[in-house]
């Protein structure tokens, strides 16, 4: 059985042996390598060694290559440049060149605001992916582990996985929306101006399913209150906040410029705005996935520039 000449080869030894051949002399080879002389010599002798051939002789104008390293150069050059070309590849993202199916979950938060920025920056930058947008659900962690769905954006989740990488994307303002013509007339309120107004409760699966967060807040307040409605819905939610005195609470993300019959309404507790972050969830292994950065900035651009508009 023949020697297997390439399973205990060091391929940076090759990378070595082709500069050798291009220049055909120890000092210029080290410069283009960025090692020293005595460096390129070991490595020389190694190859030397390994192949059992001389490779290259000294001449009055450097090295010559032997028979057998001409024929040696020849073989392995094609296989070298594809290794190159496919290493440098992997390092160049182009959106356009995504041709497959991307599945993202959204916390009702970004319901209204996320979906068209997402859906007309893929078409322009992405034309060839499959944009499929999903709500976040109590399955969308396990569906992120499993690789179902590639990512998702929510709140800051209380998680013990260590699988999950959530970096935060986004501070928001906290912000209340009532109708036109309810009762508080104020820009600014404080939770004692919320008190016998009935709390219409977004629900995010994962994050308040079985609780209210404006509701715990006044609680510790010992602010009055009641929740009047809850939903997943956030257009249920809308519809219901415009035909009664309840308050949706939500944050700077709420596009009120679509919606001509709500006000927006900051609170302040002890003269702050109050604020929570937004996070991208996604697998930890795809934390330095190219496209999974991509589209990390670019919905992070999105909420951005939403958030900046009021």
């Amino acid at each position: 059985m023949a020697k297997d000449l390439f399973i205990n080869l060091d391929l940076n030894l090759l990378k070595t042996f082709l500069v050798l051949m291009q220049e055909r002399n120890m000092r210029k080879a080290s410069q283009r390598l960025f090692v020293s002389q005595p460096a390129i010599s070991q490595a020389l002798q190694k190859l030397r060694n390994h192949f059992d051939d001389e490779l290259f002789v000294k001449v009055k104008t450097g090295l010559e290559p032997t028979s057998f390293a001409e024929s040696l150069a020849n073989t392995i050059t094609p296989h070298i440049d594809g290794l190159a070309a496919a290493v440098n590849r992997s390092h160049q993202f182009d959106p356009a060149e995504v041709d497959n199916k991307i599945r993202i979950a959204l916390a009702p938060i970004t319901m209204t605001c996320l979906p068209g920025f997402l859906f007309e920056q893929m078409r322009t930058l992405a034309p060839n992916a499959q944009l499929e947008l999903v709500g976040w659900s109590n399955s969308t962690v396990d569906e992120i582990l499993k690789g179902e769905t590639l990512m998702g954006v929510n709140y800051e989740l209380l998680l013990t996985n260590k699988e999950i990488y959530a970096p935060k994307i986004l501070d928001l303002k906290g912000r209340i929306f009532v109708r036109e013509g309810h009762p508080i007339t104020k820009s600014h309120v404080e939770p004692k101006d919320l008190t016998g107004y009935p709390i219409a409760s977004l629900i995010s699966p994962g994050w308040n399913d079985k609780f209210s967060y404006a509701s715990q807040l006044l609680t510790d307040l010992g602010i009055e209150h009641s929740i009047g409605f809850r939903s997943e819905l956030i257009m249920a939610i809308i519809d219901v906040v415009k035909h009664t005195d309840m308050y949706l609470p939500h944050s700077n993300l709420f596009p009120i410029e679509q919606f001509p019959g709500l006000r927006a309404l900051d609170v302040i507790i002890d003269e702050q705005l109050q604020t929570k972050s937004v996070h991208c969830h996604m697998h930890v292994r795809n934390r330095n996935n190219p496209l999974v950065k991509w589209l990390t900035e670019l919905i992070q651009r999105g909420l951005q520039l939403q958030s900046d508009k009021i």
